[in-house]
């Protein structure tokens, strides 16, 4: 995979949870909440571009 192809790669609600130590609920809460943006599949699951869920986990590691 290229460093672009992965930069791009969509992540689960289980993944972004695992990342971030938290329920995978709690994901979906912020999603509907509007803190982070989740990309519908066509089945209705939430994904969630790695780019964005790297730069929120920097700004919180950055805020701790």
């Amino acid at each position: 995979m290229t460093e672009q192809q992965q930069a791009d790669s969509l992540l689960t609600p289980a993944e972004v949870a695992s990342l971030f130590r938290v329920n995978p609920k709690t994901v979906t809460r912020w999603a509907r909440a509007g803190k982070i943006t989740a990309i519908r599949t066509l089945g209705g699951h939430r994904r969630f571009r790695a780019t964005e869920i790297r730069r929120c986990l920097d700004q919180v590691e950055l805020d701790h």
